[in-house]
């Protein structure tokens, strides 16, 4: 008898009911990959688009009435070489990365377990006003961490879920990664543009010019919850 295709909420209720999502039947594996890979779609870009007024935006869609510069050419920078062959595979069609803020405990956690399960990723911080208004557009969400799995978005940890789709993209349970292998540092959501007239090794300030006060670092960002 055919099974009837599983949503989202479902899988919610299979954890809610002490059923192991680690045990998924093969059947539903299989309809997991197909979804994941349905949705791979080529690797995106981000566009930085400057307005008449001056303002910029952030897309990842290129805008065909107005000029804009590619500022990101892949959402996976992840290094291949080193890995081994299947590895390289999984990580080409089913790119993970994951978006990070400041002083979360659960984004150190899902960090950990990435790393821990050997997945390359990519980390994007999400600081700055800038990443913030960015995050919102692109990932329709104000909660961190989030992972994207391909496509798959993932808001919030949920170490069942996470491994499941994880499972299903075709990642090993446990690490494959070569030894001495590094993970990729995070970087900003938005990559930072040096301002116009700050030559490298200039002064930071001329003598007598007050400084402007900086927040503290463990700031939680306005409006981003974990």
């Amino acid at each position: 008898m055919r099974q009837p295709p599983l949503r989202p909420d479902t899988l919610q209720a299979r954890r809610a009911s002490g059923i192991a999502l680690r045990a998924l039947p093969a059947w539903l594996s299989v309809l997991l990959s197909t979804s994941l890979a349905s949705l791979s779609g080529p690797a995106w870009a981000l566009y930085k688009v400057v307005g008449p007024d001056g303002r910029v935006t952030y897309t990842d869609r290129a805008p065909v009435d107005k000029p804009a510069k590619a500022i990101k050419a892949n959402g996976a920078s992840v290094p291949t070489d080193a890995l081994p062959y299947e590895l390289q595979k999984v990580v080409s069609r089913f790119p993970v990365t994951l978006y990070t803020g400041n002083n979360c405990t659960p984004c150190d956690t899902a960090r950990q377990l990435l790393k821990a399960r050997g997945v390359p990723f990519t980390e994007k911080t999400v600081v700055s006003s800038e990443d913030i208004r960015q995050f919102r557009s692109q990932e329709a969400t104000d909660q961190l961490p989030t992972v994207r799995i391909g496509q798959k978005q993932l808001s919030g940890l949920q170490h069942n879920d996470w491994t499941a789709y994880l499972d299903a993209a075709g990642y090993p349970a446990t690490s494959a990664l070569p030894p001495g292998y590094q993970h990729s540092p995070p970087t900003p959501l938005v990559p930072i543009e040096p301002k116009p007239g700050n030559a490298p090794g200039a002064s930071d300030a001329a003598p007598g010019t007050p400084t402007t006060p900086v927040a503290p670092a463990g700031n939680t960002p306005a409006g981003i919850r974990f």
